[in-house]
């Protein structure tokens, strides 16, 4: 099977990224980027984010979760800790977070290390889950070999008699991470390929610096 891609183009000339016009915060940046996408395509969802972790193989590996939460103090997302992403950011929380909002033809890439978020925090954050989505935590053994779908819809039609007037609690294996952000850049599409980049690195005194760097 061969596809040649090599002619797939498009222009980028939506919009420009001028160092001078940055703010010296990145998270500034971002939530007025996040606040626009989500303004004028409040139709996708614009909270999905690429998170790439190093596996316990070696391998990097992404996938798409979605953003729950951000702060100053960092990017908040939900999983199973037992997953694969989970025993990955265990065993090394230095994690890259990407988002691609491709209407406006913005990238953010953002690396930083990953840490449990209290079990308070996770527990009013599940409380406010639709009940499908707390069985689906109860149902699924994230990222376990199974033999078959009906396996989960039979676990679920279980679970569903047996909390049908009971409240669902959070299960210990199931919780939130906080990335906290060491470095973040921002990338605005332009034409031919002359893309600007801006990149904040946190330094040692905990200020933030930032350059443009080539495309």
């Amino acid at each position: 099977m061969e596809n040649d891609l090599s002619a797939y183009r498009r222009s980028y000339d939506k919009g420009e990224l001028l160092l001078k016009a940055t703010p010296e915060n990145p998270l500034e940046l971002f939530q007025k980027w996040f606040y626009e996408v989500d303004k004028h395509f409040p139709e996708f969802e614009n909270n999905a984010m690429t998170l790439t972790t190093i596996g316990t193989d070696g391998f990097p590996k992404g996938r798409v979760v979605l953003l729950k939460k951000f702060t100053d103090e960092g990017f908040v997302f939900y999983t199973n800790y037992t997953s694969e992403k989970g025993l990955a950011i265990a065993n090394n929380p230095n994690v890259c977070l990407s988002f691609f909002w491709q209407n406006t033809e913005r990238q953010i890439i953002i690396k930083g290390k990953a840490a449990k978020v209290s079990d308070n925090l996770s527990d009013t954050y599940f409380k406010s889950r639709p009940k499908g989505s707390q069985l689906g935590a109860l149902v699924s053994q994230q990222s376990e070999i199974i033999s078959n779908r009906a396996y989960l819809e039979q676990k679920l039609e279980t679970l569903e008699r047996t909390y049908e007037n009971v409240p669902v609690k959070r299960p210990t294996y199931w919780g939130g991470y906080i990335v906290v952000p060491v470095e973040i850049e921002f990338w605005q599409g332009r034409p031919n390929r002359l893309h600007d980049r801006i990149r904040y690195k946190l330094e040692k005194d905990f200020k933030w610096s930032k350059n443009r760097l080539s495309p």
